[in-house]
């Protein structure tokens, strides 16, 4: 079969200086694969030729008129620029001429431009944006990372449903574990939403380890963590800081002397091993999931290496059938999470207050916390 991918040479910091000949070395290293190269054309050209690659019959150059700038506002990009090289590419995938697309443009125009061309899956309100993460055991899964600033139970329901999905295809994991990110691992920590979601994880045929911590990430305690946009995009910058600031200690001590840069002579290959090992380019490419197509976000920032591996992150979830897998996970979950759901909004509809309690002896019983048909009332996947 051979894989259709879509590329936004367009988007990201250096456009298709850096786009293009990854797209050049990954169709060479991957026979099955067909590459539409979108945007300008005399652009995509020149740098086709300066890599020798004008005459590549699997890299098509598709021709846009408009580049959603990194600065862009959403409302640009989604209203304006229709004809914008990232619009175009997801297009093809709409249209069924390809079967993924890769971009490294603008996050969020990248998310409202996906989501208006290609619509959510069934059961799925909100997209996410997972992103694998090295830890000691390889690599956690991590989703929402910053689509997702408020969420409901429900909805981080269905992003561990969607983790499971992209785990198990790319990890080859039938059964991934599923953390779900709080404060403490006890069940009783956390607020409202987090106690609510555990709730609904426990009831899912979703393998649910429990509640993690923030170092459980990197421990690798669980193959995916959970937790709303907010929470995933500080750690994920925490954890891109603390990155950069250990690379410049160890440079900076390895650079005090001459016997410490004799010293890291000497200890280079560790070095070499350790760089490869956790070098951000290897883990480049973030997926969105939940729409009715395979997207892939690229770093911004990313050279033609990592930008080649945001390439090989679609092809593999396309060759692994995540989609497919996704919808057949929401399947299973569906009656067993609608169950779940009604016995927590049946909890939720009554309460007792404590003031009406003290003044008459009894327990007085207020009017539900939530109404029926009320956002929130119930929690269902909509499988």
């Amino acid at each position: 079969m051979t894989v259709k991918i879509t590329i936004d040479c367009m988007g990201g910091d250096h456009g298709p200086s850096v786009t293009v000949p990854a797209a050049v070395s990954f169709v060479r290293s991957h026979p099955d694969a067909h590459l539409l190269l979108v945007g300008i054309e005399s652009a995509i050209r020149a740098q086709l030729k300066k890599c020798k690659a004008a005459g590549e019959t699997r890299l098509t150059v598709v021709p846009a008129t408009e580049v959603v700038e990194m600065d862009d506002p959403v409302e640009v990009a989604l209203r304006r620029k229709k004809d914008s090289s990232m619009r175009v590419a997801l297009n093809l995938v709409k249209e069924g001429q390809a079967q993924t697309c890769i971009s490294a443009g603008n996050t969020g125009a990248l998310m409202a431009v996906s989501r208006y061309v290609l619509k959510t899956l069934p059961g799925i309100e909100r997209p996410a944006i997972a992103f694998a993460m090295p830890s000691q055991k390889g690599f956690t899964t991590v989703l929402d990372l910053g689509a997702n600033v408020d969420c409901e139970p429900q909805h981080l329901l269905q992003f561990a449903e969607m983790g499971h999905a992209l785990v198990a295809a790319i990890g080859s994991k039938e059964r991934p574990t599923i953390g779900l990110l709080n404060i403490g691992e006890e069940v009783i920590k956390g607020n409202d939403t987090i106690k609510r979601a555990g709730e609904l994880l426990r009831a899912s045929t979703l393998n649910f380890y429990g509640n993690v911590e923030g170092n459980d990430i990197y421990k690798g305690t669980t193959d995916v963590v959970v937790c709303d946009g907010f929470v995933g995009n500080v750690a994920l910058k925490t954890s891109e800081g603390l990155a950069q600031m250990l690379t410049d200690m160890i440079r900076e001590e390895f650079s005090r002397s001459l016997a410490t840069k004799l010293m890291a002579i000497v200890a280079l290959p560790v070095l070499k091993r350790f760089k490869r090992r956790v070098d951000p380019a290897q883990y480049n490419g973030a997926a969105l999931l939940g729409l009715r197509g395979l997207v892939i976000k690229s770093h911004g920032s990313a050279q033609a290496y990592g930008f080649e591996w945001a390439i090989k992150r679609g092809y593999d979830a396309v060759k692994n059938g995540v989609l497919e897998r996704l919808v057949r996970a929401m399947e299973e979950n569906a009656a067993p999470v609608q169950q779940a759901a009604l016995d927590t909004a049946a909890d939720a509809a009554v309460t007792v207050d404590p003031a009406a309690s003290a003044a008459s002896g009894d327990a007085a019983v207020s009017r539900p916390l939530v109404q029926p048909g009320a956002p929130g009332a119930a929690l269902p996947s909509k499988a």
